[in-house]
């Protein structure tokens, strides 16, 4: 399956369980260009807008740029957001366009060398790329009993290459890159842990794996739980590259 295809039957899943990202780790994307509002950027593989609408609440203007029909029409509208039929190395953009490049959780699905092609081209001078991705804190006890289970059943080596792609990003012009960490918590309940899992298209989606896995889910779930909710631990990572 295509990588821009990989989303399109999880995209309500991904709208109920997946995590936004702290205001800092937006807030460093921005920081030192100026006036927030006079900003433009454009957030890559934008998926259902959570990232989009985290960039817009800080003030710049985005263009949330997604391949995925289903992602795109799951998305709640926001304001100071313009969803963009394009990829990553295609994202349709006039030349100069944009302050800052960003891709939330999504370096890994893209031709890394065409997407730097093309994110130079749609940045203005003193620009900005950046890589941000949420990774599970595992010394947090049922996060890493979470992320046991996501080995145990994971369907390809998706994890790998998120890791990949951040040293690959991170190797961009490593004397202009800086990278950050901020903590992030994300608080599910029964049915979020599910659709957590349920919103990563290497997982499976249906048939007994896919029982025997949220079988799995629910007991740790029951072991976890305080007051019908658990707590993902989180650390979201910025990689940025000033050109």
């Amino acid at each position: 399956m295509a990588f821009t295809e990989r989303f399109s039957e999880r995209a309500s899943a991904y709208v109920a369980a997946r995590p936004s990202y702290p205001s800092e780790s937006v807030d460093i994307l921005i920081d030192g260009l100026g006036d927030p509002a006079a900003l433009a950027v454009a957030d890559l593989g934008a998926g259902t807008g959570i990232s989009s609408r985290a960039i817009a609440a800080r003030g710049p203007f985005v263009y949330a740029i997604e391949p995925n029909a289903a992602m795109r029409e799951a998305a709640t509208p926001g304001e100071r957001v313009r969803w963009v039929d394009g990829t990553a190395e295609a994202t349709t953009l006039p030349g100069a366009s944009v302050d800052v490049v960003a891709a939330f959780q999504a370096w890994h699905w893209v031709e890394h060398a065409a997407a730097i092609a093309e994110a130079r081209r749609i940045l203005r001078p003193r620009g900005r790329m950046a890589a941000i991705y949420n990774e599970r804190e595992e010394r947090d006890p049922f996060t890493a009993a979470y992320g046991a289970i996501v080995m145990k059943y994971a369907l390809d080596a998706t994890e790998e290459r998120r890791a990949d792609a951040l040293a690959s990003f991170a190797a961009i012009d490593p004397a202009r890159t800086r990278r950050f960490e901020y903590g992030n918590v994300h608080q599910l309940d029964r049915a979020g842990v599910h659709k957590r899992a349920d919103s990563s298209s290497y997982l499976p989606h249906e048939g007994e794996i896919s029982e025997a896995m949220h079988a799995e889910l629910d007991d740790v779930f029951t072991e976890f739980e305080r007051d019908g909710v658990v707590n993902m631990h989180l650390v979201t990572l910025v990689v940025r590259v000033d050109t």
